[in-house]
């Protein structure tokens, strides 16, 4: 499964945020979209989805611009999991989940034993079948990411286009979330794009970083070939010594503050 843009170019509310962008996702990989609030993280995997229209170039799926395939043919390549989805009140987690089963559906081919056993699937994925029967608004954080992105694995696409999935969760819930977006790329293959606000996690997580500024890809490629102290004052206007991680081995980013620049520093009184 092949994702690019060509000269692509987007906007938000009128205001240009993506500019003749030229970017290549790598097939079978862990890819996290990062950069400072405005710069079009959210907005890039929108135009990458195809719910929102190019106002130049083109986004290519499989060879093929995005916008010349059917819809339910893109869905059944390509799943998406929005910024903090809502489902309507009262709906299930199997309810939920057996949604991701629409692209699948059609007049002539109604819900399969194909269908049960994909949902089945999903929902031991996240380890969330013994909740198949709650209401999803009943979950806590952790548990109701889990639910989406049940759907997004019952979809069966081989693109996971994942916005923000740790948002609004505490830190062991974080934690749980990425490992499990990366079992479906280990385990299953599944290529995935995701946007992250922590630069640390980007570096644990991603095989390939793309560090976007101003509608820009400013650097793409493994987190240690991207993330360096220069890219992150260029990137986000922010002094850090990166170091390597002591768990991961993979860059890990002190950021100084007024406080905290790596000297003592004394308040007058």
């Amino acid at each position: 499964m092949t994702l690019q843009t060509k000269n692509l170019s987007l906007s938000y509310e009128e205001r240009q945020v993506i500019r003749d962008l030229d970017l290549s996702i790598p097939d079978g990989k862990v890819s996290v979209i990062v950069g400072a609030n405005g710069c079009g993280k959210s907005t890039l995997l929108r135009g990458l989805s195809r719910l929102l229209k190019p106002q130049g170039g083109t986004v290519v799926l499989d060879g093929t611009a995005i916008h010349e395939w059917k819809t339910k043919d893109v869905a059944k390549r390509l799943g998406i999991l929005p910024q903090s989805p809502v489902a309507p009140d009262g709906l299930t987690v199997m309810d939920l989940v057996n949604r991701g089963r629409s692209p699948h559906q059609s007049w002539w081919r109604q819900w399969s034993t194909e269908d049960e056993n994909a949902v089945a699937e999903a929902l031991a994925a996240t380890r969330m079948t013994e909740f198949a029967e709650r209401a999803v608004d009943e979950l806590s954080g952790g548990q109701r990411q889990r639910a989406w992105i049940s759907m997004a694995i019952a979809q069966q696409t081989s693109l996971l286009l994942l916005d923000e999935p740790t948002t609004h969760l505490d830190l062991a819930h974080q934690i749980d979330v990425l490992d499990l977006v990366l079992d479906l790329n280990r385990g299953q293959g599944r290529t995935v794009v995701m946007v992250l606000h922590d630069l640390n996690q980007a570096c644990r997580y991603a095989d390939n970083v793309i560090a976007l500024k101003d509608g820009k890809a400013l650097a793409q490629g493994l987190p240690a070939d991207v993330i360096t102290a220069e890219l992150v004052r260029e990137v986000f206007d922010l002094r850090s010594q990166v170091i390597t991680d002591p768990i991961s081995g993979t860059p890990l980013i002190l950021p100084f503050g007024k406080y905290h620049t790596g000297k003592e520093t004394h308040v007058n009184a």
